[in-house]
């Protein structure tokens, strides 16, 4: 019997974003034998991707109903309570699944017996770089960051000689150096700007020089009265209460901020207050990726853009969704490389004692297996009572 993958439209709104595309389905039908992909109709569409382009990579092409009767559901985003719905005993869910900040649906699909691999809990670790879906969306988040800052900010990015005079470059301050915060960095220095980095993790400072932007580095006086390292957890400690004080400084002398400090799970960092946005020029941009767990920025909106103290705020939640190509390309990539990972003679049978099946289950025979998750579910148990 063959196995089968659905790949349903994603109907969360403003999603754009397909969890296989043509050239990756082609190459998984031609990878594993006996293998059905069905496409719902229209699912591709906000990825520039037609039913026939599908038709044409081998895969069949159905409805809605047809297409959650698969044994591997593959999708971008969390399942709706319709979808959960939708699916049953033994079938397996791959995809973003929020389970930090949306514990209520791994319980519902544990409920209903499905296997649920959430893709932003696949290790970091060498041998699962290739399922690294989480990573690639935030390289295109923090890309489409200072694409959207650009063009926002009332100047130039660049240093530009004119017959009328020289205007000087746009100054850029990355906050956060992980993967959206490099590629931040790196996207606004192509654009000519004089870019500044800062992380409170030392380490990253080579990262971000070697992009050629300048490191902020934030200073703390502390009584050194105690052993070395003492000190230094004094110091981050310190550091960490009193970044958005430190920073201000660096805050008005930015055209453009960017910020990136996210926990999964966790309230995100306050790094900007108001007094800090008061500071800036008018017409200076802030992007705050942190802004789906609340902002880095005291004024954040998520999901808005907003004017305050004459500076513009923006609060994106889900940048990757206004480049659904190379979006949906990269994630269905990461996606099929989960798929073929659990292969063992052409059927789905995950080994859940490997470590990147281990740590990316959700729920499986009809339990939640990610402690975190088992917390959350825990403490809203305990507010209910």
């Amino acid at each position: 019997m063959a196995l089968t993958i659905g790949v349903p439209r994603e109907t969360e709104p403003g999603e754009t974003r397909v969890a296989l595309v043509p050239d990756v389905a082609d190459r998984l039908l031609a990878t594993v034998d006996d293998l059905d992909i069905r496409v719902e109709e229209g699912a591709g569409q906000g990825a520039y991707h037609t039913d026939a382009d599908y038709d044409a990579a081998g895969c069949l092409v159905v409805g809605r109903d047809a297409t959650f009767d698969a044994d591997i559901i593959a999708k971008v985003a969390p399942p709706s309570d319709d979808e959960v719905d939708r699916l049953g005993e033994g079938q397996v869910l791959v995809g973003f699944l929020s389970p930090l900040e949306r514990p209520e649906t791994a319980q519902a699909l544990a409920d209903r017996g499905v296997t649920a691999l959430a893709m932003e809990l696949v290790p970091r670790i060498s041998r699962a770089q290739k399922l690294d879906a989480l990573s690639a969306m935030s390289s295109i988040g923090g890309y489409r960051a200072a694409i959207g800052a650009a063009e926002r900010l009332p100047a130039f990015f660049p240093l530009l000689t004119t017959a009328a005079g020289t205007v000087r470059p746009a100054r850029v301050l990355v906050l956060g150096a992980g993967v959206a915060g490099l590629q931040a960095i790196a996207t606004a220095k192509r654009l000519g700007a004089k870019v500044f980095g800062y992380d409170i993790r030392e380490p990253t400072r080579e990262e971000v020089e070697s992009l050629g932007a300048s490191f902020v580095e934030l200073e703390v006086d502390i009584e050194a009265d105690q052993d070395e390292s003492g000190y230094a957890e004094q110091v981050e400690k310190e550091k960490q209460e009193r970044q958005p004080e430190l920073l201000q400084p660096h805050l008005a002398e930015a055209d453009v901020v960017i910020s990136t400090a996210l926990i999964p799970g966790q309230p995100a960092p306050l790094l900007i207050n108001e007094e800090a946005v008061a500071a800036m020029d008018p017409g200076s941009v802030i992007v705050d990726l942190a802004a789906p767990n609340g902002g880095n920025c005291a004024l954040t909106e998520t999901g808005e853009e907003i004017v305050a103290h004459n500076v513009q705020i923006l609060g994106p939640t889900n940048l990757p969704a206004e480049m659904p190509v190379h979006a949906s390309e990269l994630y269905a990539k990461t996606v099929a490389a989960m798929i073929e990972e659990g292969l063992e003679a052409d059927a789905f049978a995950p080994d859940f004692d490997d470590e990147i099946f281990a740590e990316s289950c959700l729920t499986r025979d009809g339990t939640v297996q990610n402690d975190r998750v088992r917390g959350l579910l825990g403490t809203a148990e305990e507010a209910k009572a």
